[in-house]
């Protein structure tokens, strides 16, 4: 079993929330296969982050 951690930002597609996969994972993200996806929101839209 492989895992894998992306941090990514919500990107849209006309009027559908996407998340883009990166490149990187194509071969091990192959059609057919089957992941498991957790979402973990760490920021909302217009929330301000603390640094």
């Amino acid at each position: 079993m492989k895992n894998f951690t992306i941090t990514k930002k919500i990107a849209k597609h006309g009027n559908q929330a996407i998340i883009v996969i990166p490149k990187l994972l194509q071969n091990s993200l192959k059609p057919n296969t089957i992941v498991k996806l957790n979402i973990e929101i760490l920021q909302e839209p217009g929330e301000v982050q603390n640094v």
